[in-house]
């Protein structure tokens, strides 16, 4: 089983950093380049300095963008812009926000996780990860022997054991930071250092299954750190640094765990699809609004999803199950029953859609700006998937199709560093 651990978190020093919502970031892998210029220049002190730095003309082995982070790194230790805790803790995490006008509250924390060799490990990934993403992250954690930003984990907690110790213990003590980022979501961070209750919540881990949400990148670049380092020694006691991974943890059984759908936008579209007509009971919606209804009513009884041409959209539902079967040759039960699977199979496939022509985004105003300005072809507007659905596919060992889940809120950059040298 994957053991949980406090540990001496790095934070940013209150003292000497007075305005922290200009030094936390959004993860790094979720800024664009014209974010990430922003960021850097929004304060000397922001986080993406070290997580996220860019590269120069004249970089070679000896001065890059990782050398630098290390320097940058050890001047703000030096300097008391980071502070290290004296104690080790687990840190608990609230974040409040709204979507569409309703509130919402998710409760996490964040410790280390044992890391366990494949065959042995119960943390499932639902995400395939590419190597040069790897690579960089891992010259990165090699440079600051640290992990900046937490990887996302979720385990089922029905009973809210961990919740009440949050509410009974922690939620009526003094944040230690409290910041609202660009989207109006609220963060706040509390220590906790009760050996008892730290037990106590290891113990509601103990033989989980848990499933990583965000940050499968980041998972494999700390397995493979702790490979490296464990070839280099002879005995390992199993407690050294490099066998815990940074990690936030919440209830994949709370209302409050969000996934937003990930439309798709693409290139390439011929302009006669009557071969819909085939698979899909089509209807043309005139308002956005009406179809955001709809979409989401079919979606809990059927496969659907929206199609956005210039023409006006359309709400696209899959005529009978058994065709599925049939047509989606990849895959176990669960996977050919996502909703992206069956887009891929009965459209993208059959039209020559490759994966290089399509854009993805979490926003639905992008998909009709791009198509109506004549910069793509078409957009394909889709339902989230469900916990339940990535759980399935997980246990499986499979992997869903690219950029199927967007967990929101994503968790801030910048609150704690795990600093292993």
């Amino acid at each position: 089983m994957a053991n949980i651990k406090p540990f001496k978190a790095v934070y940013y020093n209150s003292k000497k950093v007075k305005n922290v919502s200009k030094v936390v970031s959004p993860p790094y892998d979720v800024i664009s380049p014209e974010e990430q210029d922003e960021l850097h220049e929004l304060s000397p002190y922001n986080f993406t300095h070290i997580d996220f730095g860019k590269d120069a003309p004249n970089d070679d082995k000896a001065n890059n963008k990782y050398t630098r982070a290390k320097k940058i790194y050890a001047q703000w230790l030096k300097k008391g812009i980071l502070l290290q805790d004296e104690k080790p803790c687990i840190y608990f995490y609230k974040q409040d926000y709204k979507i569409m006008g309703q509130k919402h509250s998710r409760m996490g924390f964040i410790s280390l996780m044992e890391l366990e060799n494949e065959e042995e490990t119960k943390v499932y990934p639902h995400e395939n990860t590419h190597s040069k993403a790897i690579d960089d992250r891992l010259r990165l954690c090699e440079s600051l022997k640290s992990h900046l930003s937490s990887i996302f984990v979720c385990y089922s907690d029905r009973h809210r054991k961990i919740g009440k110790i949050f509410n009974k213990n922690v939620l009526v003590t003094q944040p230690m930071i409290d910041v609202e980022d660009n989207d109006k979501v609220h963060h706040k961070l509390w220590r906790l250092d009760n050996p008892g209750l730290i037990k106590e919540i290891n113990d509601s881990l103990s033989g989980q299954h848990l499933f990583i949400a965000d940050g499968h990148h980041r998972y494999k670049v700390a397995t493979e750190y702790r490979a490296k380092r464990l070839s280099r020694i002879t005995n390992s006691t199993g407690q050294e640094p490099f066998n815990y991974v940074m990690t936030y943890f919440t209830n994949m059984d709370s209302r409050d765990l969000q996934i937003f759908p990930m439309h798709r936008i693409v290139k390439g579209l011929p302009d006669n699809l009557d071969f819909l007509e085939e698979f899909f009971r089509i209807d043309k919606i005139k308002k956005k609004e009406e179809f955001l209804i709809l979409l989401a009513r079919a979606g809990r009884n059927e496969h659907a999803f929206g199609l956005y041409t210039r023409e006006g959209i359309k709400l696209l539902r899959l005529k009978n199950r058994l065709l599925i079967e049939k047509f989606v040759k990849e895959g176990s039960k669960e996977y050919k029953s996502l909703d992206a699977a069956i887009l891929k199979s009965f459209v993208f496939d059959r039209v020559g859609i490759k994966s290089d022509d399509i854009l993805y985004t979490k926003n639905i105003n992008e998909v009709t700006e791009r198509v109506n300005e004549f910069r793509v072809d078409a957009g394909f507007i889709m339902n989230p998937v469900k916990i339940t659905q990535l759980r399935a596919i997980a246990l499986n060992g499979e992997r869903m199709p690219p950029k199927t889940t967007y967990f929101y809120p994503k968790v801030l950059s910048g609150l704690t560093v795990y600093k292993m040298g």
